[in-house]
């Protein structure tokens, strides 16, 4: 059950009534538990077109809405805002409703096609912490619209042509002489700087890089040959990477920028045709006077360079074409860093003047602050150099270990492996999706592995202490179906946090924010504690139906934690 779905719609008919049913109706969550559990705002903006004061408007809607069955009170406060109470005979009816339901009350939507941009590293170069959030964030938006229903088409981007790629395959040539390529290729990082020295050092080698890229682009058969092997070895390298972070990409979601070579031509030219794309200074480009600058001048997006070479616009324009068309995609989201906002609002400019895209299909960039050091810069090792991906999460598991050891000495070698791997993965994803995916964050191992706070070990922690309950209660969380009662404010607190999980999968859906559900999980694990406190579930004194209404209360939590970690690709454990 959305209860806020469920108010709004109530109090959307009590506006009908009033005969003002264009009115907006904005309910809220309130701030504060002496305001109800949800507030209706939209008196005040009413006052204007009913010529009444806030206060009298608020007193008819309240007359008008029918919340009999939903809310014990309704309360008018300050200027108009209506204040309400849920009931509690009725939360804990929805809560019964969904004790056993293993979607945890969230209805599937109307399915749609939607295509998530995500992860997209460059096969030249091994993953590094700049491909972190856009891997993890958008498995994490994947995951969800799954959950609620929608098909998803993951599309991996992978930088896998372009002009550097002859200096590689050059090198490669000269080095499959004397070894095999997945011994030459075994370091990617070592590999591209060697062939760059060659490139800017040796005689004759830029010319031989150069024809490479001629032979390549021709599709030369030795040429491609070697370009498959380095790509095929390059993306086994990813796939390392995704199974540690525990993502679910595979090589069928990969859409690498060569696939749209075939097509770029054809872009150029319906541009061309369409009057779009214009020749400047020997280049094809589009001029955009929606983003033009100060003194008028409008913005330049080239398509085609002067020598005739093809750009990342090119190749976006024809991923549109083909996501839209050939994909039918109902939403396209695109995730990558912020710096790449202004060239994405272009893409989408240019690409529904050419009817690239339908009207009523969207085309969403999701943007991402950048992971910062404590010196407040981009992420580097203490030598300046780029982190590689696979290096941070195994020290991420390795510190894991150590805390984990620490704390508990019960665990065998084969159990602290474990649970050091899902502590230090967890602990690293978390601590990206629970900050807002629009802002930087400073990394920080301390934080990020604490058992306090909003972190993923205290939250996997939450999880662990509420199956110990049902361990020592010798009840299996499934054989629960008892009455759910209500009793005590922390009871109250704690059910009204377990209905919302509906509404905060929805804003995740809708806009790309998993941090959403982070703060969520957490609110709910800390209501927990506190009603875990306040209200014994295990000792003598308390009787059999408070026992069992409160375990079915624990159940809730612990599905809805390991449900919502799970969406955020982040693994519960039994025991740490």
């Amino acid at each position: 059950m959305n209860i806020h779905s469920l108010l709004v719609s109530r109090f959307k008919q009590a506006l009908v009534e009033m005969q003002v049913s264009d009115a907006s109706a904005p309910v809220t969550r309130s701030a504060r538990p002496e305001f109800g559990d949800y507030q209706f705002n939209g008196a005040m903006a009413l006052a204007k077109t009913l010529k009444q004061k806030p206060r009298d408007i608020a007193q008819q809607i309240v007359d008008h809405v029918k919340l009999d069955d939903v809310a014990e009170k309704l309360e008018i406060a300050g200027p108009g805002f209506i204040n309400i109470h849920l009931n509690d005979v009725w939360l804990a009816n929805q809560c019964e409703l969904i004790l056993h339901d293993p979607r945890m009350g969230v209805a599937a939507q109307s399915q749609q096609n939607v295509v998530v941009d995500y992860s997209s590293p460059n096969l030249a170069k091994e993953m590094h912490v700049g491909h972190l959030r856009t891997t993890i964030i958008g498995d994490a938006v994947v995951k969800v619209l799954e959950f609620l229903g929608h098909h998803v088409i993951r599309q991996n981007h992978m930088g896998d042509w372009g002009t550097q790629f002859g200096m590689l395959l050059a090198h490669l040539a000269d080095k499959l002489q004397e070894e095999v390529a997945e011994t030459a290729l075994s370091d990617l990082e070592d590999f591209y700087r060697e062939a760059k020295v060659r490139f800017d050092e040796e005689e004759g080698f830029a010319d031989r890089a150069r024809e490479y890229v001629v032979k390549l682009q021709s599709g030369d058969e030795q040429c491609m040959t070697l370009w498959k092997q380095f790509i095929d070895i390059s993306i086994t390298h990813s796939e390392e990477v995704y199974e540690k972070l525990n993502v679910s990409l595979t090589r069928d979601d990969i859409m690498g920028e060569s696939a749209y070579n075939e097509d770029l031509a054809n872009v150029v030219s319906e541009l061309k045709e369409k009057g779009l794309a214009v020749e400047d200074q020997g280049a094809q480009v589009v001029f955009l006077p929606e983003l033009a600058d100060k003194e008028g001048n409008p913005a330049v997006y080239i398509v085609q360079k002067s020598g005739g070479g093809y750009l990342y616009a090119t190749t976006d324009l024809a991923a549109m074409r083909y996501r839209s068309g050939k994909l039918n995609a109902d939403r396209t989201l695109i995730l990558t860093d912020a710096r790449q906002a202004l060239h994405f609002k272009q893409t989408e400019i240019v690409g529904r003047k050419a009817g690239f895209m339908k009207p009523e299909q969207s085309y969403e960039h999701c943007p991402f602050g950048m992971m910062l050091g404590s010196d407040g810069r981009p992420f580097k090792t203490r030598t300046g150099g780029t982190v590689k991906l696979v290096e941070l999460l195994d020290e991420a598991v390795e510190r894991a270990s150590k805390l984990i050891a620490e704390r508990n000495n019960e665990l065998d070698e084969n159990e602290l492996n474990d649970v050091a791997r899902k502590v230090g993965i967890g602990a690293v994803k978390y601590a990206d999706l629970s900050k807002n995916r629009t802002t930087d964050y400073i990394f920080n191992w301390d934080t990020m592995l604490s058992f306090e706070g909003n972190t993923a070990p205290y939250l996997q922690y939450a999880y662990t202490r509420v199956k110990s309950i049902f361990r020592k209660a010798g009840i299996p969380s499934t054989a629960l179906n008892g009455e759910i009662k209500l009793e005590q404010t922390q009871e109250h607190g704690l059910a009204v946090l377990l209905m919302q999980f509906e509404e905060v999968v929805n804003v995740v859906a809708k806009e790309a924010t998993p941090h959403v559900l982070c703060t969520y999980l957490y609110d709910l694990a800390s209501a927990f504690m506190s009603f875990y406190e306040a209200c014994p579930i295990l000792k003598d004194s308390v009787d059999d139906a408070t026992r069992a209404s409160r375990l079915a209360l624990s159940a809730l939590v612990a599905s809805t934690l390991q449900q919502g970690l799970t969406l955020l690709g982040i693994d519960t454990l039994e025991k740490m």
